[in-house]
């Protein structure tokens, strides 16, 4: 009952109703959705770990609903980035307008010197430190990669090469401590991949399993989600969850037609004797 409750309370619950404060910025939606988000995929990873979602116990096909409320969330999640690019945009651009206005009416100003003009606040408040007369580039001259919190890539990079050490259990502890300790990075989810890796290496299939879900909910359209899935049908295989497998493997198949997982997943599943 608690899931079935859990996954309508996700599936009715209005975007206004995460907005209900007048002052809450863009960023505290976000966060909000990543919150939300990161509750659906507990959610998901218990019912397939459970074999819920194709018993009937959520209520109906469950992962046909789950699907629909991750697309759902995908999709405000993206929205509220691209109105957030927009309103950056627009502020840049009317403080760049204000100051040009500024610069030119003090040149024609009897005894105004415009190198001595006082810098002009950003519209919406200052966040960058930088002088308002010259409106901040809307992207960096050089393609950098996405931006990384300090330590962030060395402590990834500490638990690839503790991982390919062979410290199965430690690379995965360690992993598991960089999703934690920097959500939302752009290494989560080969953090989350490598960790169902290092897993399944060690023995620990049914953990394995739940990582690679990790992996794949949390970005189903990123590099390691066609190999995240295939994983994740593999290892429900081996933990015996055959049907479970089966449906999971069809939808490397669906969803990644055409690429090595797709083919590897058909075969898989030939040896599953899935319907």
């Amino acid at each position: 009952m608690r899931m079935r409750g859990l996954i309508f309370a996700l599936a009715l619950l209005p975007l206004p109703a995460l907005a209900q404060d007048k002052a809450q910025t863009l960023a505290d939606v976000k966060t909000e959705l990543g919150q939300l988000l990161a509750e659906f995929n507990g959610l998901k990873s218990e019912l397939i770990s459970t074999g819920a979602a194709q018993s009937g116990a959520a209520g109906g096909d469950a992962l046909q609903r789950l699907d629909a409320i991750e697309a759902a969330l995908t999709r405000l999640t993206s929205k509220t980035e691209e109105i957030e690019q927009k309103v950056t945009r627009v502020a840049s651009d009317g403080t760049a307008r204000i100051a040009d206005m500024e610069f030119r009416i003090c040149e024609q100003t009897e005894g105004c010197d415009p190198g001595n003009m006082p810098v002009i606040e950003p519209l919406g408040g200052s966040t960058a430190g930088a002088p308002a007369s010259v409106a901040p580039p809307l992207a960096p001259a050089q393609d950098a990669g996405p931006e990384l919190a300090i330590g962030e890539k060395s402590d990834f990079d500490r638990a690839q090469a503790v991982l390919a050490k062979g410290d199965f259990r430690g690379a995965a502890d360690l992993f598991k401590t960089f999703t934690e300790s920097y959500p939302g990075s752009p290494l989560t989810q080969e953090a989350q991949f490598n960790r169902g890796e290092a897993l399944r290496q060690a023995g620990d299939t049914a953990e394995s399993a739940r990582s690679y879900l990790d992996a794949f909910s949390g970005k189903p359209d990123g590099t390691f989600a066609p190999q995240s899935l295939l994983e994740l049908g593999k290892g429900l295989a081996a933990l015996g969850q055959t049907q479970d497998a089966c449906v999971t493997l069809g939808e490397v198949v669906n969803r990644f037609m055409g690429t090595a997982s797709a083919t590897e997943a058909q075969t898989v599943m030939s040896g599953l004797a899935c319907q």
